[in-house]
């Protein structure tokens, strides 16, 4: 996957910042956390993008 085509997490619905100091990352779409961007550890672990991505309405 390309620079250009890299999901940004943290425009995605399903992405939260966590308490978890191990793992501050999450997505609530696949139910996990990790150290990483979860578009990542979904692209490592499946070898296909993640396809739950979905835009936030309101972008901050």
């Amino acid at each position: 996957m390309s620079e250009s085509q890299r999901i940004d997490c943290t425009k995605c619905s399903y992405y939260y910042v966590t308490w978890d100091p191990q793992l501050p990352k999450g997505c609530k779409a696949f139910g996990f956390k990790t150290k990483t961007m979860p578009s990542t550890a979904v692209l490592s672990s499946s070898g296909r993008p993640c396809m739950s991505f979905e835009l936030k309405e309101r972008l901050r």
